[in-house]
C-alpha cells in the first residue's frame, strides 16, 4: 500500500534538508502512540533511527536503516527502511522527499508498507495516513520564513 503526502513550506529546501534532525523528529511524533526515542543517528545512508511505540498494553520496537540520501540542485532525500518492526507490519519504506520550488520547498512523504495480512495492511491505511497527515502544519511552522 502507498501514501502519499506533500508539504509546502517557504524555506529553501537545504536549510529544510539541514532541519531534519532529532528536535524535528521529536516534534513530528504524533499523540497516540507516544513514542520514545532510542537512537537518531540522522538521514545518511547507514544511520539508524529506532523508537519504542508505546500502546498502553504493550509496547513495539521499531528500527528503521537509513538505505539511502542523495542531495541534487533541485532536490534532498533519503530513504528509511523497517528492519525492525512492530508486529502489525511486515514491510516499511519511506522516502522523504525536499523538492525545491520557487521560493521554498515541498517537503513529500512517500510510504509504501505491508502488514502480514491483506485486510490488515488496508484497515491500517486510516490510520497511518492520519499520523503523516499530523505533520503538515508541525512542518509549515518549523519551516517558515
Amino acid at each position: 500500500m502507498k501514501i502519499n503526502i506533500e508539504t509546502e513550506v517557504q524555506q529553501d529546501y537545504l536549510k529544510v534538508k539541514d532541519g531534519f534532525n532529532q528536535s524535528l523528529f521529536s516534534k513530528l511524533s504524533p499523540p497516540f502512540p507516544p513514542v520514545k526515542l532510542l537512537r537518531f543517528d540522522g538521514s545518511k545512508k547507514g544511520d539508524l533511527v529506532s523508537l519504542k511505540l508505546n500502546f498502553i498494553f504493550f509496547k513495539q520496537k521499531w528500527t528503521s536503516n537509513i538505505t539511502e540520501d542523495k542531495t541534487t540542485d533541485r532536490e534532498f532525500y533519503f530513504v528509511d527502511k523497517g528492519v525492525e518492526l512492530p508486529f502489525f507490519l511486515k514491510e516499511w519504506q519511506h522516502k522523504h522527499r525536499i523538492i525545491k520550488t520557487g521560493e521554498g520547498s515541498i517537503i513529500r512523504d512517500e510510504i509504501t508498507y505491508k502488514s502480514r495480512f491483506s485486510l490488515m495492511t488496508l484497515m491500517l491505511y486510516p490510520a497511518l495516513y492520519l499520523q503523516f497527515l499530523y505533520r503538515k502544519p508541525i512542518y509549515k511552522k518549523i519551516f517558515k520564513v
